[in-house]
């Protein structure tokens, strides 16, 4: 067994794309490896060693305890049945064709006894090849199939597309070149280091193990983890240089900054300022344009206010003098970037919010569904619609300050300071909305409207911001969805998805009430109701991805619950919530797995057409066990109704809990297909009873019971 190292060197890759592929290449190297039937038995890809790095100008993936050949594998093939091989004891062209194929002597074909009667059949082996010869015609495969945000041709009339041009690939299988073809290039031995601290000169590689080591010394931190951990402590270094401030935490950023740069030293961040006088702008706009236009981290004091200062990450190295001119240097174009915000800030408050709203005819949402004020128009329908909804069951809304937020809430995309920072769209219009003596209401629904972006952002504050996003983000996917621009695979251009999930988010984790579902959500987005069935099966899909992959809820338990209900994003949350604190326990199990059981006798019976019983009949009960179950769970249901009433799920699970001694009893000794009609439609009548007696919390036949 040996070690097996693959580099693909580039030109610089966007930052925001290289997570993704790093991580893709390691599962398509691994995945190919197992397939080919070129790991050590009893290996799978979970158990494999193997690890990826990456740079701006790299990916790689180094992989241990790689065969050097395949194992030869045998296999049996069938041919033509026994009467057509052979006649009158001779061999037909038939089974010399079949041997020739399997590569044997007719007389080494053996016969084998099938469903169909007799067969010829021979057993071949398949000769394993080199893995070199393996790993060099399929890997390139692998290349190609990476998913790219966006791809490139760089070779005029050749067919392949990449990110960026590649400009060096390694392939090492222990000591050996594995000839690796892709985007014009033949994989070597030699891989290249820091482009100005190192400069051009090749690094050679004997083995796979002495990569990380060889990088090294070229001025390149290959490991993620370690390049980051590098930056963070130089970024600790360089605040410590100026008293009583703390570099303000981002990890979005420390990521973009790490996989920006391939080298790190404790110098690697330096400190700078600028005048207190730019304090005077909102806080917002200063952060956005230091981490989105100059991926500078914000400083800030012990009481989190924003400083005068901000630390630059380099991907370089300098001493005492060049730090001070690249510092100079920084400086002055950051104080360029905040001129120009200072005057864009200044000047458009020349031109209100409510002066605004006009020009919203001229800024084009959607070529088919109009102008950014048609769509202000929709959303200030829908939101004033959800708002009728929340006070009819007794919540509190600003009817005014909602609607007046919802005719202003894109007049900001007129704004010049958007135009040039529109990062800020929505917190500018809140910024300007405050500034120009606006409620307060209105202002923070204007600010928070397009939260959250992700799943990792907060909601809006206040139930008008809420309602205001909920709005906007539905009448886009229902606009969208009208169109047929339904998101497909991996390709979401509206970013439709990314709505859906505020929605979602927004329903289950709001501060404040919201008593809205799913459905009505959908209907109220959209007059045509095959567009809102739709939209309603979308958003429940994302509410079923927000249970599982931001909630972590198991799969059986996010299926299971949204069968018994799937409109109430709060209910469902706090459904699965207690399905998963009650599912450890044995009751609770068994008491599912029969529930299966009833499930599977009533879908069996309504194949084979026999019809349970309208009702159950006390007079049919003729075994203890059953009259015991249909009694218990009489009593029981009342009781689990009036818990379910109060949202006081965990008590009605381990009540449903204690039918398990009828449950397991009844099945014990019952036949419900019996042989009389009348007994069987009671019997199946019965548990039909059950059933929709307690599956209103979850549907329990799809838990999975332990073993």
């Amino acid at each position: 067994m040996v070690d097996f190292l693959f580099e693909i060197g580039l030109e610089e890759i966007p930052a925001r794309m290289i997570a993704g592929a790093q991580a893709e290449l390691e599962r398509r190297v691994v995945a190919l490896l197992e397939r080919e039937r070129l790991m050590a038995a009893g290996t799978t890809a979970k158990s494999l060693a193997a690890k990826s790095f990456s740079t701006p100008r790299r990916l790689a993936v180094l992989v241990a305890g790689v065969a050097e050949r395949q194992e030869d594998v045998s296999e049996e093939a069938v041919g033509p049945s026994v009467k057509v091989a052979f006649k009158d004891g001779a061999p037909t062209p038939a089974a010399a064709a079949f041997a020739r194929k399997a590569g044997v002597e007719v007389a080494a074909l053996k016969t084998v006894t099938t469903p169909k009667g007799e067969y010829l059949a021979a057993t071949t082996v398949k000769q394993g090849r080199a893995a070199a010869a393996v790993i060099s015609e399929e890997l390139p495969k692998e290349l190609a199939g990476i998913y790219w945000a966006k791809n490139m041709y760089w070779r005029p009339g050749k067919p392949e597309r990449f990110v960026r041009p590649v400009r060096w690939m390694v392939a090492l299988l222990g000591g050996e070149v594995v000839p690796v073809s892709f985007g014009g290039k033949t994989a070597g031995s030699v891989t290249y280091g820091h482009r100005v601290l190192f400069g051009e000169e090749a690094i050679a590689l004997k083995v796979p193990g002495e990569y990380e080591a060889a990088l090294l010394r070229g001025f390149v931190i290959a490991d993620v983890e370690a390049r980051r951990h590098k930056i963070r402590k130089a970024l600790d270094a360089a605040a410590r240089t100026i008293e009583g401030v703390r570099w303000r935490e981002d990890h979005e950023l420390v990521d973009a900054l790490t996989h920006l740069t391939e080298w790190a030293s404790p110098e690697s961040a330096i400190a700078g300022g600028f005048d207190r006088e730019y304090l005077d702008l909102p806080e917002e706009v200063l952060v956005t344009v230091m981490r989105d236009h100059q991926k500078y981290l914000a400083v800030e004091d012990k009481d989190s206010k924003l400083a005068p200062h901000f630390l630059a990450v380099l991907n370089t190295e300098a001493d005492a003098a060049g730090l001070a001119v690249i510092r100079h240097g920084n400086e002055r174009v950051l104080k360029a970037r905040f001129n120009d915000a200072r005057f864009f800030w200044e000047f458009d408050q020349r031109v209100s919010l409510k002066e605004r709203v006009g020009l919203l005819e001229h800024v084009t949402f959607q070529k088919d569904l109009g102008s950014y004020a048609k769509k202000s128009a929709r959303v200030r329908e829908l939101a004033l619609g959800l708002a009728e909804l929340l006070v009819e069951r007794g919540g509190g809304v600003n009817a005014v300050a909602l609607d007046e937020a919802a005719k202003l809430a894109k007049t900001d995309l007129t704004s010049d300071l958007v135009k040039e920072f529109t990062e800020l769209q929505g917190i500018v219009g809140g910024l300007y909305a405050r500034a120009q003596g606006l409620s307060e209401a209105t202002a923070a629904a204007i600010y928070d409207q397009y939260k959250p972006e992700s799943m990792e952002d907060a909601v809006p504050r206040t139930v008008e911001g809420c309602l205001l996003a909920i709005a906007d983000k539905a009448d886009t996917i229902a606009g969208m969805f009208g169109l047929g621009m339904e998101p497909t695979g991996s390709k979401d251009p509206f970013a439709l998805r990314r709505g859906a999930n505020g929605i979602v988010k927004i329903l289950a984790e709001s501060a404040v009430s919201l008593p809205l579902t799913l459905d009505e959500v959908a209907r109220r987005a959209t007059a045509e109701e095959r567009v809102a069935e739709r939209v309603r099966a979308f958003l429940v899909e994302r509410l079923e991805f927000y249970l599982r992959e931001t909630r972590g809820q198991a799969y059986d338990v996010v299926k299971a619950v949204l069968a018994a209900g799937a409109d109430d994003v709060h209910d469902a949350l706090a459904r699965a919530e207690a399905v998963t604190s009650e599912r450890g326990s044995a009751d609770f199990e068994a008491v599912s797995a029969a529930f299966k059981r009833m499930k599977n006798i009533l879908a069996q019976a309504e194949e084979k057409g026999i019809a349970a019983g309208e009702r159950v009949d006390a007079a049919l009960l003729k075994e203890p066990t059953e009259k015991a179950l249909a009694e218990r769970s009489r009593e029981l249901a009342g009781q689990v109704k009036s818990l379910r009433a109060e949202k006081n799920y965990r008590a009605a699970l381990e009540a449903i809990a204690t039918l398990r001694p009828q449950v397991d009893a009844f099945f014990d000794s019952v036949m419900v297909m019996a042989p009389e009609e009348n007994v069987r439609a009671n019997r199946l009548a019965l548990l039909e009873r059950v059933l929709g007696d307690f599956s209103g919390i979850a549907d329990f036949s799809e838990i999975v019971a332990a073993g």
